[in-house]
């Protein structure tokens, strides 16, 4: 049944993939990732660890997070109740769009996910109240390896549909520093 569309964001290398759904009056069957049909599409990755998360109030900000190598992280996230604006900032020095972002609205109406390469800091906000995300990656998680970025650095200037005083954020995230003081960036 694999029916995935793959387009392009205005950062080429992150992906928008929309799966398709069968429904009927039982309700609806989706194969969210069939890798045989991602490769066809031109992604082939191999995932090893997938982590559902629940944020229950309306502006949780989860973010900016990456993990270095050889720990770095490719990330397919989808969301399946409620809805997030999802973030993807490229941290790769010696690209064009070095410190440039890129977002997606991702929801369950919507059915769609976003892939977000090794070499990009990753964040999301919640838009909805009781929003569940669950995303693949292609490395374990490794505390030794795992950086942030402030989500409201100004270099950055991300258009966050949250104010500083409203997001939701746990104490490791208050803490990110700058994108000029990251601990860590890819090449």
């Amino acid at each position: 049944m694999a029916g995935f569309s793959v387009t392009s964001l205005a950062i080429p290398e992150v992906k928008l993939i929309t799966c398709a759904r069968i429904g009927d009056a039982r309700g609806f069957f989706s194969e969210t990732y069939n890798a045989q049909a991602l490769a066809e599409a031109g992604i082939s990755l191999t995932f090893v660890q997938d982590n559902h998360t629940l944020s229950a109030a309306l502006g949780t900000l989860r973010g900016l997070h990456y993990q270095s190598p050889p720990y770095a992280q490719d990330k397919l996230v989808r969301v399946v109740r409620g809805r997030i604006l999802d973030v993807a900032v490229d941290i790769r020095k010696s690209s064009p769009t070095f410190g440039k972002y890129v977002t997606a609205e991702i929801s369950a109406d919507a059915w769609n996910q976003i892939l977000v390469p090794i070499g990009f800091a990753h964040g999301f906000v919640t838009l909805e109240r009781d929003t569940e995300v669950i995303y693949k990656v292609t490395k374990p998680y490794a505390p030794k390896h795992d950086h942030g970025i402030a989500w409201d650095d100004p270099a950055l200037a991300i258009d966050w549909p949250v104010s500083v005083g409203a997001a939701v954020l746990s104490d490791k995230d208050r803490r990110n520093p700058r994108l000029a003081e990251a601990n860590f960036l890819f090449p």
